[in-house]
């Protein structure tokens, strides 16, 4: 039986996906003589016109000598933002030559209720092509992918020794910004190493701790969360990861979002507004995020997140390095700390 030669990969899983796609040409080249050239594309919205009609005329061109071409789109959205692009692009899909194929990656949100750009996904499943999700295993499903991982490679794992090493590479981390793409990459290269250092005997969860670097991943929202519900151990702990990833800029923008969010928020629940207004009136769609502002905001008195945004002022023209506020980058790191201690946790200083 033949394979469409057509396939949409969407998720946050990059190494799933990969595994896919060679699976997907290994059932094509099970039926050519030869294998495939791989041709790479990324979308870019800019040169979408251009990257389409190049990805047609590769798609149609038919096998002369040797393997068909294999056409890998990845970042897809950007070539159908225009209405003639995307009617281009499922023109080509229909035009494919024997022998050639098309595999379109979407990577996204593990959240996400379907593909994306879905006219791409559904045009692909009414043609009898494959559109698979591959999600992201976090926590315990995290572990358990390890687990299978390391049977199949015929490794012995001693009790637990999967747990510590989803734990390593931050699988066990729980806030939705989190970056998930590459962890089951990360727990594949680690049992690698693994493999290596213990040679054929089981692995333990000792084994683990000495070999594999902890990389819990730093999450903003995680720590804007901390400030906001003033847990002050726990906003200090991600501080201290953020300002070892993340630009000051950056990190001082989402602080200053948030408690501008704070005030008003308790403004507006002061005056008697119903949340779903306040949301409506802040452009905050989600439901959830207005009931965790809604809680955040009970923990704090409209006077203490003025000062605090105050003082966010001061440390912006730190961070600009504005005259007679140059600080050097462990004063910074101090400063950032002591805004902490002094709004989160309430203590306020005596300053000169």
């Amino acid at each position: 039986m033949s394979v469409i030669p057509l396939a949409f990969f969407w998720g946050d899983d990059e190494l799933s996906m990969a595994r896919a796609v060679d699976r997907f040409e290994g059932s094509l080249t099970g039926q050519a003589d030869a294998p495939m050239e791989r041709w790479q594309l990324r979308g870019d919205r800019n040169n979408a016109s251009r990257q389409v009609g190049e990805l047609s005329s590769r798609l149609a061109t038919p096998v002369m000598f040797g393997g068909g071409t294999l056409a890998i789109v990845t970042n897809p959205g950007s070539l159908v933002v225009k209405g003639d692009d995307r009617d281009a692009f499922l023109a080509a899909m229909t035009l494919v030559a024997p022998g050639n194929a098309l595999a379109i990656l979407g990577m996204g949100d593990s959240a996400a209720r379907g593909p994306a750009p879905k006219r791409l996904a559904d045009a692909i499943a009414a043609a009898g092509g494959a559109v698979q999700q591959f999600k992201a295993p976090k926590g315990g499903a995290l572990a358990g992918w390890i687990e299978a991982e390391a049977r199949d490679r015929g490794l012995q794992l001693d009790p637990g020794t999967a747990k510590v090493l989803a734990e390593r590479v931050g699988g066990f981390v729980a806030e939705g910004d989190t970056e998930r793409t590459q962890h089951t990459r990360i727990a594949s290269m680690e049992l690698d190493k693994l493999a290596l250092y213990r040679n054929a005997q089981p692995i333990g969860p000792d084994d683990v701790q000495a070999l594999v670097a902890e990389a819990v991943p730093g999450s903003i929202w995680a720590f804007t969360d901390a400030v906001g519900l003033r847990r002050t151990d726990v906003a200090l702990s991600w501080l201290g990861r953020l300002l070892d990833e993340t630009p000051e800029p950056v990190l001082l923008a989402v602080l200053h979002r948030r408690i501008r969010e704070l005030i008003e928020t308790a403004d507006r629940l002061a005056a008697g507004e119903r949340l779903s207004a306040i949301g409506k009136a802040m452009g905050v769609a989600s439901e959830y995020r207005m009931e965790r502002l809604r809680e955040q905001a009970g923990k704090w008195t409209v006077a203490e997140l003025v000062t605090a945004l105050d003082e966010l002022v001061e440390l912006d023209e730190m961070v600009k390095g504005v005259p007679g506020r140059e600080r050097d980058e462990a004063q910074r790191r101090l400063v950032f700390s002591l805004w902490v201690l002094d709004n989160v946790g309430g203590r306020r200083r005596e300053s000169a």
